[in-house]
Order: C-alpha cells, then structure tokens, then sequence
C-alpha cells in the first residue's frame, strides 16, 4: 500500500482527503483480513489511502502510542524548533522499533506528496488533517470538544513531523521506496 502510495500519490489531487468506493474498499478489506492476496495495482489509489488509514486505526493503542499521548501533545509546546525534534526524537525512541520503521515509511511518502502540492493541493496542513486522527488518539474516549481539540494539536504536531520529516527521521527517508 505505501508503495502505491508513494508512487501514485504525488501525482493525486485530494488523495487522503477523497474517499474510494465503499463497497471496493469492504471487500477488499475483507479480503485483507481473510489473509487472501489482494494485488492493490488495479484499484483506485483512493481505496488504497482509505484501506491504509484503515489499517493505522486498527493498530492497538495507535501507532504513536496513546500512552505517551500527553507528551505527544505537549511537543508543539517545547521552545524553537530544534527543541521540539529533539523531544520528537526522543519520543520515537520510547516506541516499539516497528512502529519507527512503519513511521519512517509513512513519512517518506507523506513528504513525497507534500512536495507536490502544488499539483495534488495536499499541502503538509491537508495531510496532517487528514491523517492525524489515524496515528494517534487518546487512551479515554471524552467530549466531543474536548476530542477536537486534541484533534487539532495532533493535526498541527503531524503537520510539523510532515515539515520537518528530513531532519527528525533523516535524508534518506527520502529515498526509502527508490526512484518513483
């Protein structure tokens, strides 16, 4: 799916952001889970986005972890930027070595559509709105504002991994997945 992504994306208006066909995206979701091999090359790039996003919220306890949710949050609090990619990295560290590798992917690719914006008008604040709500959600369900609100921190905290990707997972997330 990232691979699709990477290579698709870039070159998709509103991708994250438009949804495919309901009824492809329950049958391939389906299948999916069924373990039954499912070749992603002949759907719609949108049933991808939809299924991996899918897939991020089905990660128990979120893929940034819920329990290290209020540090999370707090990041975008820390001084200049330097203090906050240290306090990033930091936290990237207290995460299971698959959800970093999994991380490094999906900003790789998140990087590479932002890059152009221009054409797929997915900018690093559209991605981030877009897909926040799947790398992390709070441990306790709560108020719908209390949830927006934390909806928004966690969309303006992604926007800035988006931004700042290169320096907090290295340059060569940028040459993860190879030439598109």
């Amino acid at each position: 799916m990232l691979s699709l992504l990477y290579q698709e994306g870039p070159s998709t208006k509103g991708i994250f952001r438009r949804s495919g066909s309901a009824k492809t995206f329950k049958e391939l979701k389906e299948k999916l889970d069924s373990g039954t091999e499912v070749d992603l090359a002949h759907e719609s790039i949108f049933v991808t986005a939809s299924l991996f996003k899918d897939f991020l919220r089905n990660i128990p306890g979120s893929i940034l972890s819920s329990q290290l949710c209020d540090k999370w949050v707090s990041v975008l609090d820390q001084g200049n930027n330097e203090e906050k990619i240290k306090s990033i990295q930091r936290l990237l560290e207290e995460l299971p070595r698959a959800n970093v590798v999994l991380l490094r992917y999906i900003f790789g690719v998140l990087h590479g559509i932002e890059m152009r914006s221009e054409e797929n008008q997915m900018n690093a604040f559209n991605l981030a709105v877009c897909i926040a709500p799947s790398l992390l959600w709070p441990p306790v369900s709560s108020t719908p504002d209390i949830e927006n609100e934390f909806i928004k921190k966690i969309s303006s905290l992604v926007q800035f991994l988006i931004e700042n990707c290169c320096r907090i997972f290295g340059d060569e997330i940028t040459s993860l997945f190879g030439e598109i």
